[in-house]
């Protein structure tokens, strides 16, 4: 029986709020900025900080560090302590805290390397969300962002998470061999949840709570 969903996504897609409505949808916890802020506290990293960004750091743990620490639209951020906390302590804690999540089940995770890192695990349901471009574009704006960041967050963000997983996983991106379901989020929130809800029901035989 399904008791974990992660959630990968293209930039823009809409991810985060399918994730959170079907996770009400479930009464499951969501791990989005939640778990953003869990590592936030392991690394010692000041939520202030995490506010302030810096637009231009082009070095190797800002290119792949800023991956983990985007959620839906957040920007590359800077964090204290920099020459204590790399790109591979960053990791670690993501894989400890997906991890931990996994073993208590029930609940949603958004991005964050989590269906790489739950790969063998038999209870977990594993999706990829994607847009076609003109669609991320209406949801970016839509989230408050100016035309011209929206153009350079969608032409970066994913470029970012394939360097990512091609460094930390030896793999493309998207892994499609991972997913269970990869779905256009075009054809609407309720109906992309709905599609989600109804293959992990036909795939494991068993009523699943909508």
């Amino acid at each position: 029986m399904y008791r974990v969903i992660t959630i990968e996504r293209e930039f823009g897609s809409g991810a985060a709020e399918i994730a959170r409505k079907l996770a009400e949808r479930l009464g499951w916890k969501l791990w989005d900025t939640t778990l953003t802020q869990e590592i936030s506290t392991m690394a010692g990293v000041d939520p202030r900080a995490v506010a302030r960004c810096d637009e231009h750091m082009d070095s190797t743990f800002h290119r792949l560090g800023k991956v983990f620490w985007r959620g839906s639209y957040e920007r590359s951020l800077p964090v204290r302590g920099i020459e204590a906390f790399d790109a591979d302590r960053m990791v670690a804690l993501v894989e400890q805290v997906i991890q931990k999540a996994a073993a208590e089940g029930n609940c949603v995770v958004v991005g964050r390397g989590a269906p790489y890192f739950l790969r063998d695990r038999a209870d977990a349901f594993h999706v990829f969300l994607y847009a076609p471009r003109a669609e991320k574009l209406r949801r970016v704006l839509a989230a408050g962002k100016s035309e011209e960041e929206a153009e350079e967050l969608l032409n970066t963000v994913d470029r970012d998470r394939v360097t990512f997983v091609k460094h930390y996983f030896k793999a493309d991106w998207p892994t499609r061999a991972l997913y269970h379901l990869m779905i256009n989020t075009a054809i609407g929130d309720e109906k992309v949840i709905s599609l989600m809800l109804s293959t992990m029901q036909m795939l494991q035989g068993k009523e699943v709570k909508v």
